[in-house]
C-alpha cells in the first residue's frame, strides 16, 4: 500500500468509489480541535464534522479520516484523500511496523496517538481504500471544504453550539 500524490488537475469522477476528503485543525498545538470530511458518492455529498475541546492537529487529521471511514453505511472501493503525510504516511507505511513492534517505534518509544491508530486500522478492514495526499491550502476544493468544516466545528464547539460529532 502507498500514498499517492493528487494534482488539482486530476479528475475525480470514477464511478462505484466513494471518495472521502478530509482534514483536521486546531486552534493551538494542543488546544481546541475540529476535524471535518467531505464524504462523495457519484451526485451525493454529505458532509460531517467534530470538535474536541482539547487536542493535537494529528489527532485531528486521525479523526477526520477514521469519522470519514465510518460514516460509510457499507463496505466500498474508497479513495482517501489527506494534506497530511502523518495520516498518509502512517497507514500506508508506518503501521504494519508499529503493530509488529507492538504498537512501538523503531527507537522503542510507544507510538503516539495507537489508540486513534487502532481505530483507524479496524475501520480500513472493512473497505478497499486507496489513500492519496494533496497539499494543503493549494486549491484543492474538497479539500479547502474539509478544513473549512474542521476550522467551523472549532468556532462552534468554542461558542458552545451543539457539533454533531462531539466525542
Amino acid at each position: 500500500m502507498e500514498c499517492q500524490t493528487l494534482d488539482s488537475t486530476q479528475s475525480q469522477v470514477v464511478s462505484r468509489k466513494v471518495y472521502v476528503y478530509t482534514d483536521g485543525a486546531c486552534s493551538g498545538n494542543p488546544g481546541p480541535g475540529g476535524w471535518g470530511a467531505v464524504l462523495r458518492y457519484g451526485n451525493h455529498e454529505k458532509h460531517i464534522q467534530g470538535y474536541h475541546a482539547e487536542a493535537t492537529n494529528n489527532r485531528m487529521e486521525l479523526l477526520a479520516a477514521i469519522h470519514g471511514l465510518e460514516a460509510l453505511k457499507r463496505s466500498c472501493r474508497v479513495v482517501l484523500i489527506t494534506d497530511s503525510t502523518y495520516v498518509c504516511n502512517g497507514i500506508t507505511q508506518w503501521l504494519p511496523n508499529w503493530k509488529r513492534r507492538g504498537w512501538r517505534k523503531k527507537d522503542g518509544q510507544p507510538v503516539l496517538n495507537a489508540d486513534l491508530w487502532k481505530r483507524l486500522d479496524a475501520v480500513c478492514q472493512q473497505h478497499d481504500i486507496e489513500w492519496q495526499w494533496v497539499k494543503g491550502h493549494a486549491g484543492h476544493e474538497e479539500n479547502e471544504l474539509a478544513d473549512k468544516l474542521a476550522r467551523e466545528a472549532i468556532r462552534s464547539g468554542r461558542e458552545g453550539e451543539k457539533i454533531a460529532g462531539r466525542e
